[in-house]
């Protein structure tokens, strides 16, 4: 009897060795796959993208202002960005803004009064309109403005950038 206790104290110690690291593993894993996407904007107009970060890359297109970019990798005045196409491509730092935009990426975007299906549809915005990005305080929508200054909110899967 004693040693089946002493067998059974020694396998759940063993459980419990191999609960905790398991668990200190795992808290590590959610800052890793919870990261923040960090998404910032295209600051002046007309501006330059390059296949590297330096002036004498390969000039890849010219991206217009507010276009919104997820910033993928810093560099000494230089990020690595994507656009809502998935392409790739380095810009100088200093032609980003910190104030967020999302671009629409279905045919035709339904702007709300409120986070909420039944609520009044304020405007509709067409593919590849760029609208200033307010708030993503209601799950499955963000808030938005227009450049005609109205605002209301869209569900998050019909645009990109939030």
């Amino acid at each position: 009897m004693l040693m089946q206790k002493s067998l059974l104290y020694k396998l759940l110690k063993l459980r419990n060795r191999a609960c905790g690291l398991v668990a200190g593993a795992l808290l590590c894993v959610p800052g890793y796959i919870m990261a923040e996407i960090e998404y910032s904007s295209i600051a002046e107009n007309a501006v330059i993208m390059y296949d590297a970060p330096s002036l004498r890359a390969d000039k890849l297109y010219v991206a217009s202002l507010y276009l919104p970019v997820e910033v993928v990798v810093n560099v000494d005045g230089w990020a690595k960005v994507r656009d809502s196409s998935g392409s790739l491509a380095w810009v100088e730092k200093k032609a980003l803004s910190q104030q967020r935009y999302v671009v629409v990426t279905v045919p035709l975007a339904d702007i709300h009064q409120s986070a909420d299906m039944n609520s009044t549809l304020v405007f509709q915005a067409e593919e590849n309109i760029v609208m200033e990005w307010l708030d993503s305080d209601a799950k499955g929508w963000v808030k938005v403005r227009h450049s005609d200054g109205q605002t209301g909110y869209v569900k998050v899967n019909q645009v990109w950038g939030s």
